[in-house]
């Protein structure tokens, strides 16, 4: 790279924030060139800002109020000079209106021509242009409709089940699919009001839904002068309420022929729109690998790092590079995929409570360290405050392997080493897929998660085995922390600290006999009767236990407890409670205290805003009717009754501001 050419930008502004800000920044950066961020009052003090050279403040927390902003992005770009911006993904990016006020102001967009953004930019526009460039695409109803009936009239002439999706949507949202006409009707209606709210357009079509689906999309790369590549594919398919959640590159289920004939369509319907710069065509691929075109995203790619991984070639560099006038010097023979890469994405959210959004500082922020394997894309430290302004990804964690078996077990690895605490996180649940045989078989579609995990997610499962492991863990862990309190306390001449060998550990309803010989680095603990050796040089208050139990090396998160510690390893957190023998006859005497009945209170299960009440004081509700629709994170939710009952008290009101346990109404 080194110092930019005569013609290369001087500066660029960041149309962004959080891990994308960054990430581009990172790229101008090794490039020589001068980078400008954009903040809202949310993002005062960011991570994007700090990193800048330049930082301008362009409005309100709400993005309606700055980041979508066009005219004081404009604004910003006159006051600091910046001769091109890079919009990053989401916002503005694939906006036709800002590309106009950009090439009016006389300002680079470093991304595709006003052309490939109009024209993929409209899902039933885009579908009529990829048929008419011979691309595959999905049997479906392209055209407006109008009401619910016609939908279900439709759907009726495709044949369920199908996919309700808005025409301007992206990332999950305006999506429903429909296995029944009452779906279809409910799916309509809640599609077009999330399209509304969340593009300012509520047109919606229909679909065929592919059935054991997979999501796998193809990199492409085009300058406008002439040269169009594709980059290799990725497979998208893990994937929750439509919103991707593990990536890799390449995937694991297409021979070299199918890439090819996916390559060379998504390389026809890039010549087709006049593309210039990096994009990506996204393809839906059944279990015989027939495939069909979905949408082209005219930006980059949340995902581009496996990519960039797997072939190593900097993605962001060519937009820079394309976007200044330079013509690509690749070729389609240079693209090689060497070995394989698997992206997670760490978003602040509780797993355990059905997937909702949280907030709140990071009080602890540790990802695992960089290297030649692991790449973390991150817009946050330590301290950073996670709002209900914005997308709740935290960070993307990245690992590479030789092969796929190598790269998720780096993957597994790296996430029992990454530490957050301040906010609920989807870690352990990430690490859970990662561990689970059906990923590792790569046995995937987009019904992976609801076909696997039906009933919500509530831990990973653990072998036996790896239960007594972590039991040998718990135990060590207390005996430093035992042996660390009698040499700072007690200070009695002559007196001898005693520590027991003997320990009963209980986890939820297991209950384990344990008796350990303490050395200094290694301890012998043997759990019932599985004698191991554990080696670690942990300390008391170290929040990770690194080191060898038996023939196993383990990386775990301890967290002291009142009565014992809390471990976080391969996706499942255990409390192991330690006690003496006679500490255990006594706490099997103790009474169990009984939970409280919320099931007649509706509280808020997540800081955001309440859109829609549908009951009023009086009314009868029986058990699953929706009572009430939040917003939060750009996503609605509907909560549902989960008793039958009548409407006693309401305590809110549509437009209200609502944190989490708040009380919504009451039944009686």
């Amino acid at each position: 790279m080194g110092e930019p050419a005569d013609k290369m930008f001087k500066k660029i502004l960041i149309a962004n924030r959080g891990e994308i800000a960054c990430r581009v920044m990172k790229t101008a950066r090794a490039m020589g060139i001068q980078t400008v961020a954009v903040y809202s009052d949310a993002d005062d003090g960011a991570l994007h800002m700090r990193m800048a050279d330049e930082a301008v403040h362009i409005g309100g927390a709400a993005a309606s109020e700055s980041y979508l902003v066009i005219d004081r992005i404009i604004q910003a770009c006159k006051e600091t000079g910046a001769e091109a911006v890079h919009p990053g993904y989401g916002f503005l990016s694939e906006n036709q209106k800002f590309y106009t006020a950009l090439e009016k102001a006389g300002i680079a967009f470093i991304g595709p021509g006003q052309k490939a953004i109009a024209a993929m930019g409209d899902k039933i526009e885009s579908k009529k242009l990829a048929m008419k460039a011979g691309v595959s695409t999905v049997p479906g109803h392209a055209d407006i409709i109008e009401d619910p009936e016609e939908a279900v009239k439709i759907a009726a002439d495709i044949g369920l089940p199908v996919m309700i999706k808005a025409s301007a949507g992206g990332g999950g949202k305006g999506m429903r699919v429909a296995w029944s006409e009452e779906e279809v009707r409910d799916g309509f209606k809640s599609a077009k009001s999330e399209a509304a709210s969340s593009f300012g357009d509520d047109r919606v079509f229909i679909e065929k839904f592919i059935e054991e689906p997979r999501h796998i999309e193809i990199q492409v790369l085009a300058d406008g002068q002439g040269t169009t590549l594709y980059v290799g594919e990725r497979e998208c398919s893990i994937q929750r309420r439509h919103q991707k959640v593990i990536e890799e590159a390449p995937s694991p289920f297409l021979d070299e022929a199918t890439r090819k004939a996916m390559g060379e369509q998504a390389v026809a319907l890039s010549e087709a729109v006049d593309y210039r710069s990096a994009g990506t065509v996204e393809f839906i691929v059944d279990k015989e690998r027939n495939f069909y075109f979905l949408e082209m995203n005219t930006r980059l790619q949340v995902e581009h790092p496996v990519t960039e991984l797997v072939t190593g070639i900097d993605l962001v560099e060519q937009m820079i590079r394309v976007a200044a006038g330079e013509k690509l010097q690749l070729t389609q023979d240079d693209i090689r995929l060497n070995g394989w890469a698997i992206e997670s994405r760490i978003y602040a959210e509780d797993p355990y409570r059905g997937f909702l959004p949280s907030i709140g500082r990071l009080t602890r922020y540790q990802p695992p360290k960089e290297n030649r394997i692991v790449r973390v894309d991150t817009g946050v430290v330590e301290g950073s405050e996670i709002t209900m302004f914005y997308d709740p990804m935290i960070a993307k964690l990245c690992t590479y392997g030789a092969t796929r078996a190598e790269a998720i077990d780096n993957m597994i690895d790296a996430l029992n080493g990454f530490r957050i605490e301040g906010i609920s996180h989807n870690i352990n649940f990430v690490n859970a897929v990662c561990n689970h045989e059906r990923f590792r078989e790569g046995r995937l579609s987009t019904n992976f998660i609801a076909e696997e995990y039906p009933e919500g997610f509530v831990g990973a499962p653990l072998k036996q085995e790896t239960e007594r492991q972590l039991v040998a863990v718990a135990v060590v862990a207390h005996l430093r922390d035992l042996a660390r309190g009698t040499s700072i306390s007690g200070q009695v001449p002559h007196f001898v600290p005693r520590i027991g060998q003997d320990w009963r550990v209980q986890c939820g309803e297991q209950n384990f006999t344990v008796r350990t010989t303490v050395g200094d680095y290694a301890t012998d603990v043997t759990v019932d009767n599985d004698h191991m050796i554990v080696e670690s040089r942990y300390r008391p208050g170290q929040a990770q236990f690194v080191g060898n139990v038996g023939s196993r090396r383990m990386q775990a998160m301890v967290t002291r407890t009142l009565e014992g510690y809390l471990l976080t390893f391969d996706g499942a957190t255990r409390e192991f409670i330690i006690r003496t023998p006679t500490g255990a006859e006594m706490a099997a005497l103790m009474p169990v205290k009984e939970a409280v009945d919320m099931s007649k209170f509706l509280v808020c299960p997540m800081p955001g805003a309440l859109m829609q009440l549908h009951v009023e004081v009086g009314d009868e509700v029986k058990t699953g009717q929706p009572l009430a629709v939040i917003e939060a994170m750009k996503m609605e939710n509907v909560l549902r009754a989960e008793t039958d009952g009548v409407v006693k008290a309401v305590n809110a009101r549509p437009g209200d501001s609502l944190a989490v346990d708040d009380i919504i109404l009451e039944l009686e």
